[in-house]
């Protein structure tokens, strides 16, 4: 019997290690307790729980990246914005194209988020700016 409750005891444990969750907009702060503007994440979910997943970036206040470094180019999937701050991106670099402002709050897929008539943001950022 101890081996099947074992079991079911480790999966669990396993499962929760999977589960991320967006930090909250309101203590939004870098490791040394700095105030974000924003943190974009690499991994998004269908279920809202689960997004925020993997790497991040983090933008600061005043943050203006027209050129992402290539390892984040076209790889954010979710983004949280802190209280009483916006990010402004671009889809191609030397911020070019059609803009999209995200106030404060979670946007847990960018995937749902509409960029022209077919578009979206999901893995679409090639530049930003944010402000607070």
């Amino acid at each position: 019997m101890r081996g099947p409750i074992t079991a079911l005891l480790l999966c669990a444990v396993c499962l929760s290690g999977v589960k991320a969750q967006c930090p909250d907009p309101e203590l939004l702060k870098d490791a040394n307790g700095v105030k974000l503007c924003a943190r974009m994440f690499e991994s998004s979910h269908y279920y809202n729980e689960q997004s925020c997943g993997g790497r991040y970036i983090d933008a600061y206040p005043g943050d203006d990246k027209p050129i992402l470094p290539f390892v984040w180019n076209n790889r954010m999937s979710a983004l949280v914005v802190s209280r009483q701050c916006t990010l402004t991106v671009w889809p191609r670099t030397k911020k070019r194209g059609t803009q999209k402002k995200f106030s404060a709050g979670i946007q847990y897929r960018l995937q749902d988020v509409g960029q022209g008539l077919f578009g979206d943001w999901d893995n679409d950022i090639s530049g930003y700016f944010c402000q607070c």
